[in-house]
């Protein structure tokens, strides 16, 4: 049976742990090479780099800091050197520094704009020509719930930010769309990844279980819920699927407002 992402070459940014080390891994699997980016922990990388060579996937990691224009458009000559195009982008690598519009210092958001938001600019800036001239590509861009309007305290600045990844995503769909290019984004809710590893006090763990009980499903996420999603949004069977958000949540009841 042929896999679903056969001869395609993929780019995961934020590719060494979480949800993106799931993605890189879910694609290697269903054919595809994947350049696993990484900003700092090159261990990890290597980690899943080897988790796919292993199997008999094809996979490189390359150190790159999304927010800079031109480290990005250098991670992009090399990938397309060693595999000759790029046929999915998945801008994955985001952070998350907690505050109020009160309390957050002005240096933590533009951080976080700088990584969530010019990031994803930055990648599509180098990418997008190429799928363009092949008039073929996928561009999964990872929102958040908070994005959507959740009212978790803390995470105002960090969800204008996933906000703003929304908009760009309908955006960027409208500009590619005449080339073929479909561009569409995930809405994660509570994932349990290593954002997670600060959880272990009980006031840490008595929140964890109030999250799990604030989905309809009664539990938080996991990696792979969200690479399921990545996958289709990467391979032919969405290719009349574009500027759309998949919310990956559990059936979370804790909005602002549910409507768009």
């Amino acid at each position: 049976m042929t896999r679903r992402l056969e001869n395609k070459v993929a780019l995961v940014t934020g590719g060494s742990r979480g949800i993106g080390r799931a993605i890189c891994r879910t694609f290697a699997r269903e054919g595809a090479a994947v350049i696993v980016n990484y900003a700092s922990n090159a261990d990890k990388a290597r980690e899943v780099v080897d988790s796919i060579l292993e199997t008999g996937g094809r996979a490189v990691a390359i150190q790159t800091e999304v927010a800079s224009r031109t480290a990005v458009a250098s991670m992009v000559d090399a990938a397309v050197k060693q595999f000759g195009k790029i046929d999915v982008l998945v801008n994955n690598a985001g952070i998350l520094r907690t505050g109020s519009v009160l309390t957050l210092n002005e240096e933590d958001l533009d951080r976080m704009l700088a990584v969530n938001v010019k990031g994803i600019i930055h990648c599509v800036q180098a990418v997008a020509p190429g799928m363009i001239e092949r008039r073929y590509g996928k561009i999964v861009n990872l929102s958040s719930i908070a994005g959507l309007g959740t009212a978790a305290a803390d995470t105002t600045p960090y969800a204008l930010t996933k906000a703003a990844v929304v908009s760009l995503t309908k955006r960027l769909a409208l500009e590619l769309g005449p080339h073929r290019i479909n561009v569409n984004a995930i809405a994660p809710g509570f994932v349990r990844t290593e954002m997670l590893d600060f959880l272990d006090n009980e006031t840490d763990l008595a929140r964890l279980e109030t999250m799990s009980r604030k989905a309809m499903l009664n539990r938080i996420g996991d990696p792979q819920d969200v690479a399921g999603a990545a996958l289709f949004l990467a391979c032919d069977e969405s290719s009349f699927m574009t500027a759309q958000v998949l919310t990956i949540d559990g059936g979370r009841t804790d909005f602002l407002t549910h409507s768009s």
